[in-house]
């Protein structure tokens, strides 16, 4: 029996997303991606993400520690570690507090991104180093988020979608732990998927 690939072309816009109000998304075209939230190891809980227009597997994600929420490690396609994502410890807080490093940091380092999100609320908000200022928002029934650009207005710089099968059979959807990611242009795909990672585990 043929078994299916997941990376096959998705359908675009889920149809219980929110429309976007007062957003603009980046012109050009943009990178669809296959979020698969299986590790490639056994027994291991991570990511295997795949780019829609090749095929070819592009992030991994592999953690074995029993709260992964605390520590994880975006990958490339051979293993080497592009970023480390870690939960800050509360402090009597009630905001959860993420930091992303880049590379494999041993040691507490210089963040590169920081994110923030209060208690109660479906958003996030994440300030990079450079300047940059994000905001995450989600709905965890519906399985979509929504990452936007908030720097110079509200611009939507990348979203996630339950993965569908395509025009053939509209609607149907190929699993809960299958998602499409769009990377719009402008937007750099490895700290868009940290991102996604962050909104995963806070949800």
């Amino acid at each position: 029996m043929r078994r299916s690939r997941v990376h096959e072309e998705p359908k675009v816009a889920s149809d219980h997303a929110p429309p976007i109000s007062k957003a603009k998304a980046f012109s050009g075209s943009a990178n669809k991606l296959t979020l698969w939230q299986k590790s490639l190891l056994f027994n291991g809980r991570g990511y295997t993400v795949y780019d829609n227009s090749t095929g070819r597997l592009i992030f991994r994600v592999d953690n074995y520690a029993s709260d992964w929420r605390m520590e994880m490690f975006l990958m490339d396609s051979t293993g080497i570690v592009l970023f480390t994502i870690r939960r800050s410890p509360k402090k009597l807080s009630f905001l959860e507090r993420w930091e992303v490093f880049r590379g494999e940091i041993k040691d507490e380092g210089k963040p590169f991104i920081k994110a923030r999100k209060a208690f109660g609320i479906t958003r996030c908000k994440v300030s990079s180093a450079a300047g940059d200022e994000y905001e995450m928002r989600w709905s965890a029934g519906e399985g979509w988020s929504r990452i936007f650009q908030m720097t110079s207005g509200t611009l939507l710089v990348a979203e996630v979608n339950r993965k569908q099968l395509g025009k053939a059979t509209p609607g149907f959807l190929i699993g809960k732990d299958v998602y499409s990611l769009t990377v719009y242009p402008g937007m750099d795909q490895a700290t868009a998927m940290a991102l996604v990672m962050i909104n995963d585990a806070i949800r």
